[in-house]
């Protein structure tokens, strides 16, 4: 018996990219169909024993990820209590789908805004219900495609000031150490992916608390769909985001559980867990991140993320002991959500 396990890193909206590309993901499909679609995701979610969920950017799905929250906080669809971001924040120019005439207008993945309208821009995602606003600190627009900054940190200062005054954090996309070092001095709280952090970059996140949701499963996948066996050699991108994982662990970064599900298959959120440990962390310090940590990273960690007396009573049974072989989790026999069975399968 453990605590509900918690994702730190989803997009319920989206399903994999070797089902159906990014881009026609969000060009292609209504959103009438990505909402049906997301109620499976989060019933197979629920089924794999994470009773909450931060969603982190709808994808071109407008604000669908509010309305999907309140069902389930009504029970009108099963699934995991939902924190949302609606669309994230891009840089104008920055984001996808890209590779279009410069005549079309193409809907983009995200909400462009720059300068002063990122005031506005997040008070809209507030107002449309978002629990967290996600902003792109970088994104893949340099010259040859590669990730660059996209914001100042006087930028990144206006939307965390904006959030804060509503009681809102700011998750961070963030792969290059000079994104990291901007996003953290503006005030975020959490840095997506991390991939390219330099010693310099986790000495600033440590220092300030700031947690990393290192997102490992979804590069793993992406891997593979680019036709890596899952053998050594691993894809150069694979093996620096290790060494940097390893180096975040070292330096003490306070380390979310985050896969950014949705990227791969839904209800395969262990996954992520599976490779923490294989990457460095021991099962019970991965269980930490997954419950009492993520819960912490959520600011809510008086209602969830441990089995104790006064907290909601999310919890979860398995065949086997997690905390010495993590393929217990894979084993879920019984799911209760807020003091209910959700998940019978004694």
């Amino acid at each position: 018996l453990l605590p509900g396990l918690i994702e730190g890193h989803a997009h319920v909206l989206l399903h994999p990219y070797d089902e159906t590309s990014w881009n026609d993901q969000v060009l292609k499909e209504p959103e009438a169909l990505r909402v049906a679609r997301a109620t499976v995701h989060l019933r197979k979610t629920l089924e794999a024993g994470f009773t909450t969920v931060r969603d982190l950017g709808t994808e071109g799905a407008g604000a669908a990820d509010a309305g999907l929250r309140d069902a389930v906080a009504a029970g009108i669809v099963p699934g995991p209590r939902l924190l949302v971001a609606n669309r994230a924040l891009v840089a104008t120019g920055s984001y996808g789908p890209k590779g279009f005439a410069p005549s079309f207008d193409v809907p983009q993945g995200a909400e462009e805004a720059d300068g002063p309208d990122l005031v506005r821009a997040v008070r809209g995602q507030i107002g449309r219900g978002a629990d967290w606003v996600k902003v792109y600190a970088d994104y893949r627009w340099g010259a040859r495609g590669e990730a660059r900054p996209t914001y100042s940190v006087e930028e990144l200062r206006t939307v965390v000031a904006t959030a804060a005054s509503s009681g809102r954090p700011v998750a961070a996309h963030a792969v290059t150490a000079e994104a990291i070092l901007r996003a953290v001095e503006a005030g975020v709280e959490t840095i997506e992916h991390g991939d390219e952090a330099t010693p310099e970059a986790l000495e600033a996140m440590a220092k300030e608390g700031v947690w990393l949701c290192p997102t490992i499963a979804a590069s793993d996948a992406v891997a593979r769909y680019r036709g890596w066996d899952g053998q050594d050699p691993e894809p150069p991108r694979l093996a620096a985001k290790r060494v940097s994982f390893r180096a975040a662990l070292a330096a003490g970064v306070p380390i979310c559980a985050g896969s950014d599900v949705g990227v791969f298959a839904h209800g395969e959120n262990v996954r992520e867990l599976e490779l923490m440990a294989a990457w460095g962390m021991s099962a019970p310090a991965v269980l930490r991140a997954a419950t009492s940590g993520n819960a912490r990273m959520l600011h809510r960690d008086k209602e969830i993320g441990a089995v104790e007396p006064g907290l909601t009573a999310d919890l979860i049974a398995v065949a086997g002991d997690p905390t010495a072989d993590l393929a217990a989790l894979r084993a879920v026999r019984l799911v209760l959500q807020s003091g209910r069975i959700a998940v019978d399968r004694r």
